[in-house]
């Protein structure tokens, strides 16, 4: 998808030095694993979206406590930076989502 391929996922994470670059990539890596896997499984409702999104959402969980470990978190920025992506992606793909059903099995 071309609108995918050309947005800058996690942007203000990436330029807020708080945190780590190497985490800021994984967590681009969920990001377009979950477009990859939309695009195969071709949701098509809401409910099998969320059930995306929540697998996503729960590596993003592991990130965290990852990030955590090295003195960082996935605070307010990084939650709105995640879930505006989230939306995103929700969108590109034809959904209007609820940003927090998107995310919500979140332990941040």
């Amino acid at each position: 998808n071309q609108q995918i391929l050309a947005h800058s996922f996690l942007q203000d994470m990436q330029r807020d030095s708080y945190f780590p670059s190497a985490q800021v990539e994984k967590g681009k890596v969920i990001l377009l694993k979950l477009c990859e896997t939309v695009e195969a499984k071709k949701p098509s409702s809401l409910a099998q979206l969320y059930a995306l999104t929540h697998a996503a959402t729960d590596e993003f969980n592991l990130l965290g406590e990852e990030l955590e470990e090295i003195g960082s978190e996935l605070e307010t920025a990084a939650r709105e930076n995640i879930g505006a992506d989230f939306e995103f992606i929700a969108k590109t793909y034809g959904f209007e989502a609820d940003i927090e059903e998107l995310i919500a099995t979140r332990e941040w």
